[in-house]
């Protein structure tokens, strides 16, 4: 039995009332976060910490967005976008004549938004659907709400911001023709069942936070929803190594292909 106020306990104690096992996550980055906010919430040790989050519900809901990291914006690294748009979108369309996209991890909304805003522009709207989950129900809630503030607005192309956004006070409202092709849903990556079929994949700056044996498991799993031929796009700090032992292969940079 771990000893009370160790990591071990702590991480043992948390899983039951979070549902998110940190012991998937890289130990030095989670437990730095997790000391650096359980000292801003006035908690000398993890028991005394775990009483707070137990019976202060805003604290905990803090708790959990500073552990999810929900950091996100429009087309992030344009150029990478570029490559989906010119490349990958193209050769994957050629086999089908819609695509099944999944935007794993997708906070508030702004990636699988941008997925709609491109194939609504570029290709016809040939998306069968988008799926986009995150494990937060809150950041899930304001993605499907659609609101976005200046600071996320600069970050969308000049053409969608006048095609795709209506302004409603100080805030930008993503249109509707876009909203629904977007179906938003709770998922746990390390604990949930996967879709199955999918031509493409966004999971970026996800699993960056996972161990690399955590990491090997989840692109496993991917690959094995991603249809023969699919791609899964990943993160600009990001690298799957041993790519073949999971059944994918990279095709260029930041983009892997199912063989």
């Amino acid at each position: 039995m771990e000893k009370v106020n160790s990591w071990e306990w702590f991480i043992g104690q948390f899983e039951p009332m979070s549902k998110i096992d940190l012991t998937a996550y890289k130990r030095p980055q989670m437990e730095r976060r997790i000391n650096s906010f359980m000292r801003s919430a006035g908690a000398e040790d993890y028991q005394q910490f775990l009483n707070i989050i137990r019976t202060d519900k805003r604290i905990y809901r803090k708790f959990i967005e500073h552990l999810t990291i929900n950091v996100s914006e429009f087309f992030r690294n344009q150029s990478h976008w570029d490559v989906l748009e010119r490349e990958i979108v193209p050769s994957l369309l050629k086999e089908r004549k819609a695509l099944k996209v999944w935007s794993a991890g997708c906070s508030t909304g702004e990636e699988p938004y941008s997925l709609a805003m491109m194939f609504q522009e570029k290709f016809q709207s040939r998306v069968e659907k988008i799926i986009a989950s995150d494990l937060d129900d809150e950041v899930l809630d304001k993605a499907g709400i659609g609101l976005y503030g200046e600071k996320a607005f600069e970050t969308v192309p000049s053409l969608y911001q006048k095609k795709y956004f209506t302004r409603e006070g100080d805030f930008y409202k993503i249109a509707d023709g876009v909203k629904k092709t977007v179906h938003f849903q709770r998922h746990d990556l390390l604990m949930d069942r996967y879709p199955s079929g999918l031509d493409l994949i966004l999971c970026r700056n996800v699993v960056i936070y996972f161990t690399e044996e955590t990491k090997q498991k989840l692109y496993r799993k991917f690959a094995d929803a991603l249809r023969s031929g699919g791609v899964i796009f990943i993160g600009s700090t990001e690298q799957i190594f041993q790519a073949k032992e999971v059944g994918l292969q990279s095709t260029t940079t930041f983009f892997y292909r199912k063989f």
